[in-house]
């Protein structure tokens, strides 16, 4: 059976099947809702439900109180409808350029390499292209469990039938330690839907860029470097990318290309924990030594919350305008990865 869903303010809705959520109808519609994690744990999607009535379904009583259950809110990533209902979102933010309507893909993997320490590039051959934005995310469909992992694009829009994804060995995962590290292999055919998430860079900016990730959190900011390049999106792109170790950097010769070739690009990859030729200590720290002001420039963060916390404080420090700062966090919970833009 299908209902109606309609967002205040406007006179077109989208319908919503039984077994979807608020969240995914809206977006197979291509009808913007404000969202980060798509799994419960970041709270970006909630909506106030201003006609009918939804089922909460497995929503997080520490993201979705109690009080504000009987208030009228609910999230829209986890919300069924009993019926046509009326919602507001809360968050009034937009998505940057063009919208991308959700949709279920297959595809075939045709590369799957270890990169760095717990980390390996899958690489995914698509039967049809996925149109997204550089910095969004897909969930990958865990075989024979019923669940989903989300990973970032590391390809850029412009490779629409292959994508690149940049993932962590999680002790306990499911799709990570019981599946990608595991019985994985190329040929292996899966499944995936996309594109997710408002962490993106599909717009022409007057700001320079200072870009900063800890870990797999590089991954988006690849896609982004990569689109921006080409499209002359940015001026120019300072790029941070921090781990303890070098056997926990990858793309180093990548990026040492592409600075070496494009005058508008600065590669600087920092260790935190050991002695090299290159720069040390926390990689927000190295942001405040290169930087006197950040006074005119824009930033993109990606990567665990501490980082992008404290790339923040830092770019605050700086002077940069706070409008100007775009983060996603990864964060593991319940040995999952959960992402958490903002």
């Amino acid at each position: 059976m299908s209902y109606q869903v309609t967002v205040a303010g406007h006179t077109d809705g989208f319908p919503v099947e039984n077994d979807q959520s608020v969240l995914e109808a809206a977006l197979r519609a291509n009808q913007w809702l404000p969202h980060a994690c798509s799994q419960g744990t970041c709270g970006t999607c909630k909506i106030r439900v201003l006609c009918g009535e939804v089922d909460h379904g497995n929503s997080n009583a520490a993201i979705l109180t109690a009080a504000e259950r009987d208030a009228g809110l609910a999230l829209a990533c986890q919300s069924r409808v009993r019926g046509d209902i009326i919602i507001s979102p809360l968050d009034d933010s937009t998505a940057e350029g063009p919208m991308h309507p959700l949709r279920d893909h297959q595809g075939t993997v045709v590369e799957l390499v270890d990169i760095a320490r717990c980390t390996r590039r899958l690489v995914v051959e698509l039967d049809e292209p996925m149109s997204f934005s550089a910095g969004q995310y897909a969930e990958l469909i865990v075989p024979n469990k019923g669940v989903a992992r989300q990973y970032s694009m590391a390809s850029p829009p412009s490779e629409p039938h292959r994508l690149e994804f940049h993932v962590r060995l999680t002790e306990g995962g499911v799709a990570t330690e019981g599946w990608i590290f595991d019985s994985l292999q190329l040929g292996d055919r899966i499944e995936l839907r996309g594109p997710y998430g408002r962490f993106a860079l599909a717009e022409k900016h007057d700001e320079p860029a200072i870009m900063i990730g800890g870990g797999t959190g590089l991954a988006p900011l690849k896609s982004m470097v990569r689109h921006a390049l080409t499209n002359d999106l940015l001026p120019r792109i300072d790029l941070y990318h921090g781990g303890r170790c070098q056997v926990d950097l990858y793309d180093v010769e990548f990026f040492r290309d592409l600075e070496a070739t494009d005058p508008r690009f600065r590669y600087h990859p920092v260790l935190s924990e050991e002695d090299w030729e290159g720069a040390t200590g926390l990689v927000t720290d190295a942001v405040v030594e290169d930087f006197s002001s950040c006074k005119g420039y824009r930033a993109y963060l990606c990567g665990p919350p501490a980082m992008v916390t404290a790339g923040v404080k830092v770019l605050k420090r700086r002077r940069m305008a706070p409008r100007l700062v775009s983060k996603e966090e990864f964060t593991a919970q319940d040995a999952t990865a959960a992402r958490m833009p903002a």
